[in-house]
């Protein structure tokens, strides 16, 4: 079971209440790979738990698809495009802190070379 950063963890009935969904929807979207519920053990028969970014994930396929009338197949493009775009802001956000650290670290070794270089004691 993956670590518990995305809050409480529910078993598929409580779940399919949370989300307003049948089980069974819940079985087939996890089957078409739009989401990916964690498992208890390492038996594919061990019980799925939904964490509540799963169960937010299946509000929003409910809301595009009677809302504004998108497919499954749509839903699937929408959320891979989604899932992709997060990933790249991660990703976007992890480069900034490294390019900001490395922009102190120099920033710290140029400020000791002027100040070196002011006192007289580099050669």
């Amino acid at each position: 079971m993956p670590e518990d950063g995305n809050g409480a963890w529910y078993i598929i009935s409580v779940a399919a209440q949370r989300a307003e969904v049948h089980e069974q929807t819940l079985r087939h979207y996890e089957r078409l790979g739009l989401i990916a519920p964690a498992r208890k053990g390492t038996s594919p028969h061990s019980p799925r738990l939904y964490s509540d970014r799963d169960i937010e994930r299946v509000i929003h396929i409910r809301s595009l698809m009677r809302d504004l009338g998108v497919n499954l197949a749509g839903v699937e493009a929408i959320l891979h495009m989604k899932d992709r775009m997060e990933r790249m802001q991660e990703e976007m956000t992890q480069a900034m802190v490294q390019m900001r650290e490395q922009h102190a670290s120099e920033t710290r070794r140029l400020k000791d070379i002027i100040e070196r270089l002011q006192r007289g004691s580099l050669p």
